[in-house]
């Protein structure tokens, strides 16, 4: 029994199931926006499912295919797959798992949904590849998490409305720019192995400042979404507080100091998810009061 726990905890760690937070809410966003309110309890659960398999898969598949970059990388040598706490046989069968699991979710969703999902497969995992030719793999990390509300609105309606786009983009953005942010640490070791990175590429300094941008865009997305969607005042606060908290995580890092990165990429960007998520969900229930 003990042995069980620890490999559960171990693989747990290995896909950082808790970092779920960071798409979920956006998720949950797209899905509350088809229904003008809160979808159906069954709609919800499926939708969850969907979210945590798929990533957990993607998750799952990077550690599997970075095994051997890891072990020579002093950051992650100490990862469940390069240090032996897990095997790829394991591994293997996990993704294999959570790939089941994500079918059977997206299949009792609706038929439009279960037709994509091969195609939402392939962007998760086609991600860690990107970095081997690439410089703006970022992007496609970006593009994985950014599908989020857009398959949930398809979840939702079992057809499409193109101005789910600008909040596809909006997500892309952030997690392509906290991801450049986060890639700042491997900049030498990139440098010397020959991994392609927006740090590797334009050095530190010009990596923020690409960050800094795609945030900028980002809020702008996020302005025009609530615009497109006729969302009111609640919703435009919450695009201020995401602002100001993401003008506060990049105050916790500089191109020289980068000591605080892991509260910067891991806690802020979970509560700017949740709180965007809180701010339209309220404005959208409050106007059928």
């Amino acid at each position: 029994m003990k042995k069980r726990k620890s490999s559960l905890a171990t693989t747990l760690e290995m896909i950082k199931w808790e970092h779920s937070i960071f798409a979920l809410p956006f998720a949950l966003t797209g899905a509350m926006l088809a229904a003008n309110g809160w979808p159906s309890w069954q709609q919800l659960s499926w939708i969850v499912v969907c979210m945590v398999t798929a990533r957990s898969a993607a998750m799952a598949f990077n550690r599997l295919v970075d095994t051997e970059l890891d072990a020579v990388n002093p950051r992650t040598r100490a990862r469940a797959l390069p240090a032996g706490q897990l095997s790829k046989k394991f591994t293997v069968g996990f993704i294999f798992g959570m790939v089941l699991l994500f079918l059977l979710a997206a299949a009792m969703l609706n038929r439009l949904t279960l037709l994509l999902a091969p195609l939402a497969l392939f962007v998760v995992l086609v991600y860690s590849y990107t970095k081997l030719f690439t410089r703006w793999s970022h992007l496609v990390l970006g593009l994985a998490l950014g599908i989020a509300p857009s398959a949930a609105w398809i979840a939702v309606r079992g057809s499409y409305d193109v101005r789910m786009l600008v909040m596809s983009g909006a997500v892309l953005l952030w997690v392509a720019g906290f991801d450049v942010l986060y890639s700042c640490q491997d900049f030498e070791h990139d440098r010397k192995v020959g991994l392609n990175s927006v740090p590797q590429a334009f050095g530190v300094e010009g990596a923020f400042w690409i960050a800094r941008g795609m945030h900028l865009v980002m809020l702008a997305l996020l302005i025009w979404l609530v615009v497109l969607f006729g969302l009111g005042k609640i919703a435009m606060v919450g695009v201020a507080l995401v602002a100001s908290l993401l003008l506060y995580e990049h105050l916790l890092v500089s191109p020289r100091d980068l000591r605080k990165l892991n509260a910067a990429f891991f806690t802020m960007n979970g509560v700017i998810a949740v709180v965007f998520f809180v701010f339209v969900a309220a404005d959208l229930l409050l106007k059928k009061l």
